[in-house]
């Protein structure tokens, strides 16, 4: 059953770096009857994110930056391994990641191909998180990268495929979306793994 949804109220609770939201709703019942409920909903824009994987090498491009909220729980450094990410601000998906990903990892890439969609945290988070694959060589490297500005402070990472993939095991890699895109990369056989 698909039940009617109505949003009675919609009240901006902070608007600070992104905005937190509190909504009022009428939603029907198991039993057929409206219920009022209220949720907090943090809009923080939706995201593009990428595994760069190179098949003659069996390597992929990682980042590693500082994430403040892993480290307010409990992630001592504060640093995570990921793949490179992005917010979509006013672009389609597609020109999203080859932006991030030239500016995160220095390779301008021009061939990406979309494996899915995620809602990652639905039940606080609006952002839906399109996932892509994307093939690069060493002669796709236009710069360093490392971000934008001088804040990002991101490291890039080349690492064998079956390094990488052991690193989820190792609790070495944490991040939802880099998980998935080299279980995706395993699965989809893009890249070999050797124990």
């Amino acid at each position: 059953m698909n039940p009617t949804i109505q949003i009675l109220q919609k009240e901006t609770l902070s608007s600070n770096w992104y905005t937190l939201y509190k909504y009022t709703y009428s939603i029907t019942g198991r039993d057929g009857k409206p219920l009022t409920q209220s949720r907090e909903a943090y809009d923080r824009g939706n995201g593009a994110t990428i595994l760069l994987y190179n098949k003659a090498a069996n390597t992929v491009i990682l980042t590693r930056q500082f994430r403040l909220p892993t480290f307010v729980n409990g992630n001592t450094t504060g640093m995570m391994v990921e793949t490179c990410a992005g917010l979509l601000d006013l672009d389609n998906p597609e020109d999203c990641i080859r932006r991030e990903t030239e500016e995160e990892t220095g390779y301008r890439i021009s061939d990406v191909r979309k494996v899915f969609e995620v809602y990652m945290s639905p039940g606080s988070v609006t952002e839906i998180i399109y996932f892509f694959v994307g093939e690069y060589s060493p002669d796709q490297k236009v710069n360093d990268g490392g971000g934008v500005d001088e804040h990002e402070n991101i490291d890039v990472l080349e690492l064998d495929f079956s390094e990488a993939y052991d690193m989820i095991g190792r609790g070495e890699i944490k991040d939802a979306k880099t998980i998935m895109l080299l279980q995706h990369a395993r699965v989809d056989n893009l890249l070999t793994y050797t124990q």
